[in-house]
């Protein structure tokens, strides 16, 4: 029996994703990524989801997207207190701004703490996501404008420091499926 010609059109071919967003992941993890540019990236995505939290009114949906901002929140965090920021604090001579960094995210954890350890509709759950995202637009800013150029002006290797940053997300967000 002859094969119908769409099927021989979408079969993958061996060792490739089948999928356009699968080849398009593929080739994205095989072209180095500089670190600034997915901390960045990272930002971003975290930012739209909080400013899409504030329009939510359905417990569910807010619980969803709790659960996911403070599963970046953490992975984000856990790989610049790993790779980044040891990398940079060698490379600038600025340990205040390190140091604020760390102690940052040291409130950030306490929040995600209490939001994982409540429900949407909890007295509080909306201002504790609240003043996560007011925290981490905050510590983003200083990210941004401080640290991130300092980080370019150094002699980092950006690209290498990327690519280590980014097999270590994809580990972490791996174990946390």
């Amino acid at each position: 029996m002859i094969e119908p010609k769409a099927k021989a059109k979408t079969a993958a071919k061996p060792g490739k994703p089948a999928s356009k967003t699968g080849r398009k992941t593929a080739r994205a993890a095989a072209k180095p990524i500089d670190a600034i540019k997915l901390l960045k990236d990272d930002h971003k995505e975290v930012k739209t989801w909080f400013k899409q939290y504030e329009s939510l009114e359905d417990d569910a949906e807010k619980q969803a997207l709790a659960d996911k901002i403070c599963l970046a929140l953490t992975v984000h965090t856990q790989i610049e207190e790993e790779i980044y920021y040891p990398a940079t604090r060698e490379a600038i001579d600025d340990d205040d701004l390190l140091d604020e960094a760390e102690v940052e995210h040291a409130s950030a954890k306490q929040l995600i703490a209490e939001i994982k350890a409540m429900k949407a509709g909890d007295r509080l759950f909306d201002a504790k996501v609240t003043v996560l995202g007011e925290y981490i637009n905050h510590h983003v800013e200083e990210e941004e404008s401080e640290m991130f150029p300092e980080s370019r002006d150094s002699d980092l290797d950006l690209k290498a420091l990327g690519a280590e940053m980014a097999a270590r997300k994809e580990e972490l967000m791996k174990q946390a499926a």
